[in-house]
């Protein structure tokens, strides 16, 4: 499969088979990465670029439900609560990549931590 190859790749060889340069490789490169991750596609791996992530060794010590508050200052407004199941789904797999959970497996969590801190579970 060409994203999982894309993801691994040595950036050089990456940006010589693009013809690029090595940033827009990077940039490839990390939207590849974090669609390996179960059930995340495009559009969320778009978002942990857009924080700043090109790789998934980089965002594994974030928390899901800092990177939603993180999200939402820089886009301006509020996502869907199942970005943040996303964000969280794609920290898990980041420290522990042989897992099968997919984004929706961590709808649960989101819910009773917003409970816990007393924000709306959305």
């Amino acid at each position: 499969m060409i994203i999982q190859n894309t993801a691994y790749m040595d950036l050089s060889v990456l940006a010589h088979a693009l013809g690029s340069s090595l940033k827009r490789a990077a940039y490839i490169k990390a939207l590849a990465q974090f669609q390996t991750v179960p059930s995340i596609g495009p559009k969320m791996a778009q978002c942990a670029v857009d924080l700043g992530y090109y790789s998934l060794r980089r965002i594994k010590r974030e928390s899901g439900a800092d990177l939603i508050i993180r999200l939402e200052k820089l886009k301006g407004y509020w996502e869907d609560p199942c970005a943040e199941d996303a964000l969280r789904c794609i920290v898990h797999y980041a420290n522990d990549p042989e897992s099968s959970k997919s984004w929706w497996d961590f709808t649960a969590e989101r819910k009773r931590y917003r409970v816990a801190i007393r924000i709306p579970s959305g």
